[in-house]
């Protein structure tokens, strides 16, 4: 397992005693990632230790996944993972249409304006709504939330790590 892993969610907790887990998604894609015969690797947050796993069943409850992997038959088995993180090898990554992006393909593109000043690098990226806010840790001050839309992203450069933004007014005094 050298290839490079991306976290598609967090155990929380175990749901039942038939070895059931529950997990917040940290994909947009969590349909495809926690389908029957899904490859994962649980891994654990600090010591980096990997069990990879197949998804048996998984069934989506109050903006969790409840999920059974195979080999797992009971909460004994399953207790110990609580807090580890689920991750998919970059081999089982989709091939995404054009302007759209995995997380980690932008947190970390350095954001500059149309006019050439760079504003920063973002940090995270939030989904409260209608489209995706990227934060933007600038070098002083606070972060700068840019709203995911075409008035403001003009371009995406994931190979450079560079994002040009057209700067809406009123966006900088947040």
């Amino acid at each position: 397992m050298s290839e490079k892993l991306y976290t598609v969610g967090k155990i929380v907790n175990t749901h039942g005693i038939r070895g059931e887990l529950k997990i917040v998604p940290e994909t947009h894609f969590p349909d495809e990632r926690f389908a029957k015969g899904s490859k994962l690797i649980f891994v654990h947050p600090e010591q980096g230790v990997q069990l990879p796993v197949t998804v048996e069943a998984a069934r989506e409850q109050k903006n969790m996944f409840i999920i059974k992997f195979q080999g797992f038959t009971n909460i004994n088995e399953v207790e110990k993972y609580k807090g580890w993180l689920l991750k998919v090898e970059e081999q089982y990554l989709s091939e995404l249409p054009e302007d759209e992006y995995y997380y980690h393909e932008i947190i970390g593109c350095t954001v500059f304006t149309e006019e050439g000043e760079e504003l920063g690098t973002i940090t995270e990226i939030l989904s409260p709504g209608a489209n995706d806010v990227w934060t933007v840790k600038r070098p002083a001050g606070k972060p700068l939330l840019l709203p995911y839309i075409d008035d403001v992203v003009l371009n995406v450069d994931v190979n450079e790590k560079k994002v040009t933004v057209r700067l809406m007014e009123g966006l900088l005094d947040l």
